[in-house]
């Protein structure tokens, strides 16, 4: 019992913080639009403004289809941005020195966050994934649940890069700079916009080194689309690498003191 007792603590602890996110995030409907609703602008006016002169090498769909993915991971961002900026609130508010000083585990406090925000970006990508149907794109039970494994990595490694920039922050404003000039920036060059094929050779060097790329991809090879590179395993694995990266380097920012913190 003795062995078991810090184990069981530390996990109610971690799943009471996921409760709390998705209480938080449905007592917020307005984080439901910001999440979903400017992703769904950008496809509808970009897929439109864009259907008759896209054209890229090797890849045989509209931009609706092609941007579809794409789109998806930005949902799966912006949950993350919206999830881990809750970090800086806490402290600010007192709640996050209340975690801290708690006969628990910081990992208890960083897998909670994560688990919190990483189902909340599932659940809102999911939704958006259902529309796949209206631009051609066919959506089985086995394609749709192999999207939703995808988007997990993918959400779990964005919200502990998310988190990881947050903790070290006491500014909302700062965060929303490091957004505008780092995570943006990311997402849009990962082949979420345009395909590798036909980008110029330095942007599609930096397409090849962006880790989200290959969640990107993935995505795409679980929802059967083609035009996907590299092979499936593949970008499981640099995703599945991501993720626990961005987990542990999550876990060691949480283990020492920030600004703000009781002492």
């Amino acid at each position: 019992m003795s062995e078991a007792g810090p184990f069981l603590r530390n996990s109610r602890a971690a799943y009471a913080l996921l409760e709390r996110e998705l209480v938080r995030f449905f007592r917020q409907p307005n984080r439901i639009v910001g999440a979903i609703g400017q992703p769904v602008i950008f496809w509808v006016l970009l897929g439109a403004a864009f259907r008759g002169s896209f054209r890229a090498p090797g890849v045989e769909e509209t931009y609706g289809q092609f941007f579809l993915p794409g789109v998806a991971v930005m949902i799966v961002l912006f949950t993350a941005i919206f999830s881990t900026i809750s970090v800086i609130e806490d402290r600010r508010e007192g709640f996050l020195q209340g975690v801290l000083v708690a006969p628990v585990g910081r990992l208890s406090l960083v897998l909670g966050k994560l688990l919190g925000g990483s189902v909340l970006a599932v659940l809102q990508a999911t939704l958006f994934l259902l529309l796949a149907p209206t631009v051609g794109i066919p959506l089985s039970g086995t394609a749709l649940l192999g999207a939703m494994g995808v988007l997990g990595l993918v959400a779990f490694a964005l919200t502990g890069l998310g988190f990881s920039i947050a903790w070290r922050m006491d500014s909302t404003q700062g965060f929303h700079a490091i957004m505008s000039v780092f995570l943006l920036p990311l997402w849009l060059l990962s082949g979420s916009v345009f395909p590798e094929s036909g980008a110029h050779p330095a942007l599609a060097t930096v397409l090849r080194l962006n880790p989200l790329s290959y969640g990107v991809a993935a995505l795409r090879h679980a929802l059967g689309m083609g035009g996907a590179t590299p092979r499936p395993l593949v970008c499981l694995g640099v995703t599945l690498l991501f993720a626990l990266a961005m987990f542990l380097l999550a876990r060691r920012l949480a283990g020492r003191p920030a600004k703000g913190d009781l002492q």
